[in-house]
């Protein structure tokens, strides 16, 4: 179980880069978890200098976003093929030569290059970083095809302990009834694409995260999540840079 920074401020390091909002969490063997929140879909993550990039994209609409400001990956990881999660040029911006590229199968027919995990697949990143790969997929009549059972993942990372959850596109699951022990869940929530406001709230009340903080936004009511979680013990963080 890890500390939000916030409650030890002066011991926490100073983020890699201040562009975009950022929050710290402690493990139980003492290291700092960086979490970036860049925008919509994109966040990064950071542990002990090993540096995780999950579906970069830097730009979407009128709106680019400066990857420049972080450090080069040792890890990519693409949850599906959609545009606002895959952008090869992104891609190719962020690696180096010992970047390790994690894609689904979808991904990896496009890009030609990668590594594919699917469903219920479960490495060891580093030393005290282990991923499982989870279900990500519609459920609600008529959105069956927006997102397909079986082709994308969701990311739930231990790192030394401190579990989070990247739930990639996906509606409230019966498989997130199996998620134990989260700390932070990342929940996408953008009717009709992926998660409905009420559909968030359930989501978080079966997982039981300390700390949800809703992503992959639209003209969601941020608000109406908070309000909905008051008095269940979770912490919920909203950013609107997240839309």
């Amino acid at each position: 179980m890890g500390l939000l920074a916030s409650a030890c401020a002066s011991s926490q390091p100073a983020p890699q880069q201040n562009l975009y909002p950022v929050e710290f969490y402690k493990t139980d063997k003492g290291g700092w978890v960086e979490l970036s929140l860049i925008y919509h879909g994109c966040v990064a993550i950071s542990y002990k200098g090993f540096d995780i990039q999950i579906d970069p994209v830097a730009g979407r609409g009128d709106n680019s976003y400066d990857y420049s400001v972080f450090p080069k990956p040792e890890m990519i990881m693409v949850t599906h093929e959609h545009g606002d999660h895959y952008s090869a040029p992104t891609i190719e911006s962020l690696e180096t030569e010992g970047t390790r590229i994690i894609v689904n199968q979808t991904v990896f027919n496009s890009f030609q290059r990668g590594e594919v995990r699917k469903n219920g697949d479960s490495e060891q990143l580093t030393k005290g970083i282990t991923v499982d790969y989870v279900p990500a997929y519609n459920i609600t009549p008529g959105r069956e095809n927006m997102h397909p059972k079986g082709n994308g993942n969701g990311f739930v990372y231990d790192i030394d302990g401190f579990r989070i959850y990247v739930s990639g596109d996906t509606e409230h699951i019966p498989e997130m009834a199996s998620l134990k022990d989260i700390d932070v869940a990342l929940l996408s929530t953008n009717q009709p694409y992926t998660m409905t406001v009420e559909q968030c709230i359930a989501a978080a009340k079966v997982i039981k995260p300390k700390v949800l903080i809703p992503y992959h936004l639209s003209n969601t009511d941020l608000q109406a999540i908070k309000d909905g979680l008051e008095g269940s013990g979770i912490d919920v963080h909203l950013y609107e840079n997240l839309r």
